[in-house]
């Protein structure tokens, strides 16, 4: 139970703070760990991650009534540009599901960006949640799995 604990914490922090890397922590753990299975250690590391990152969701869900972001922001073209996007995730909560899963999975776009997007985008909490859980925990369980099949 320790490591698992210890997994989802370092994750929390990592996903907080860019200079602490979940994947090599979680490949030290693949080179260590017995007893656990690989999902259940891939969940505390994903569950992890999404603490933090529902932090950086929450602030794109506030930073559009910052003052400073809203005199970066208030330029035709950028407000033109942020409305069609708005749009487009809004009238297809699909497209978000896919850019969450993607991001979250691959790291492509980044995913810590994703998420302050998505919290700007509107997109549904739940969505963002349940996607990028699903997302972390595929990344994470074939980092462990493709670590302990190579130990």
């Amino acid at each position: 139970m320790g490591l698992l604990t210890a997994t989802f914490c370092y994750c929390i922090a990592s996903a907080l703070i860019p200079l602490l890397n979940a994947e090599a922590y979680v490949g030290a753990v693949a080179a260590t760990f017995t007893g656990h299975s690989i999902w259940l250690v891939a969940a505390a590391a994903a569950g992890g991650q999404m603490v933090g990152k529902v932090a950086f969701f929450l602030i794109g869900r506030n930073s559009m009534e910052w003052r400073w972001v809203r005199k970066k922001t208030e330029s035709p073209k950028w407000r033109d540009a942020f409305l069609t996007w708005q749009r487009r995730i809004g009238d297809r909560p699909w497209l978000a599901a896919v850019v969450l899963l993607v991001s979250a999975a691959l790291g492509f776009p980044p995913f810590a960006v994703v998420s302050v997007l998505a919290g700007q985008l509107r997109v549904s909490i739940t969505l963002f949640v349940v996607v990028g859980f699903v997302g972390r925990l595929l990344r994470f369980a074939s980092l462990l799995g493709i670590i302990k099949a190579l130990l």
